[in-house]
């Protein structure tokens, strides 16, 4: 029996039962419902649970495995557990998953993460070109813990200058009144070959205001009628557009995001990125 699902009448019918009534409207006195989704699943389950977020269910097999899918019954991955689990919860994204064991008496608590396939062609590359470790910033330019971050991000590359590049990928943020259009100007600026003097420019600004991306522009010197020019655009715009259909792909929703060579990153710091880049360095993702 699986443990966490509310009984009602649907789960009475049988699976061909699901199959044939997907979508349709059925009713019982007051009660109605309708199956949104059935789908085989590889192993007898034990128990079941999908994020808050509705993009991943996580069954316990009771092949000792949990197979974790999203809610149309694609699964994404396979994780091997202990023989004598028999409960599991998550949190709410699913990027942690608890686990009981009725048989040794004990709880777990597991990272889970999926690594991401990031297109970044085009994208501004910080670092050796060549380098074998690939830091990938989805980053907002008037977000103040982007900023914050960008000291540790220099510190990380200057510690790796032969191992890592650092590629950024734009994500304004709707609650930032000028981080769209600083992503604009930043995409201008690299059509003149100076993103990363537009970049370091941006995150020293204290107080935004729509003068200051104009200031900047001067002031690292742009040519200043090709940036109004490029700054208006539609392959400007169609640049930002890809890296914030890039960031949907790969499931970031906030800034900063950072992925080692696909990796999603969840510890920030220089000791934790430094593990990871070594990691990636030894491991098989490395060229």
């Amino acid at each position: 029996m699986l443990k966490k699902i509310v009984v009602c009448a649907a789960l009475l019918l049988p699976v061909s039962a699901f199959a044939q009534q997907s979508h349709k409207i059925n009713s019982a006195g007051d009660l109605n419902w309708s199956v949104l989704a059935s789908w085989s699943i590889p192993a007898k389950p034990i128990d079941i649970a999908q994020s808050l977020d509705n993009k991943k269910v996580f069954i316990l097999g009771e092949d000792a495995k949990v197979y974790i899918f999203t809610p149309n019954g694609r699964q994404l991955g396979v994780m091997p557990v202990d023989p004598g689990v028999t409960s599991i919860d998550i949190a709410a994204r699913g990027e942690m998953l608890y686990l009981a064991d009725e048989k040794a008496k004990t709880y777990t608590a597991v990272d889970i993460s999926f690594n991401q396939r990031i297109d970044i062609t085009g994208a501004p590359v910080r670092g050796r070109v060549e380098a074998p470790v690939t830091v990938v910033v989805f980053s907002d330019f008037e977000c103040p813990w982007c900023s914050k971050l960008e000291p540790v991000l220099a510190n990380l590359l200057n510690q790796n200058q032969e191992k890592v590049r650092i590629v950024f990928k734009h994500l304004p943020l709707p609650m930032h009144s000028q981080a769209e259009p600083a992503a604009l100007a930043a995409i201008a600026a690299q059509r003149q070959g100076k993103f990363w003097e537009m970049h370091d420019a941006f995150f020293q600004v204290s107080s935004w205001t729509p003068s200051v991306i104009e200031e900047t522009a001067q002031r690292i010197g742009l040519n200043m009628e090709k940036f109004h020019v490029d700054i208006n655009s539609q392959d400007v715009q169609m640049q930002l557009a890809k890296d914030q259909t890039d960031a949907q792909a790969a499931d970031v929703s906030a800034t900063p995001s950072l992925f080692i060579n696909g990796r999603p990153v969840r510890d920030r710091t220089l000791p934790a990125l430094q593990k990871m880049v070594d990691e990636a360095f030894a491991g098989p993702g490395a060229k």
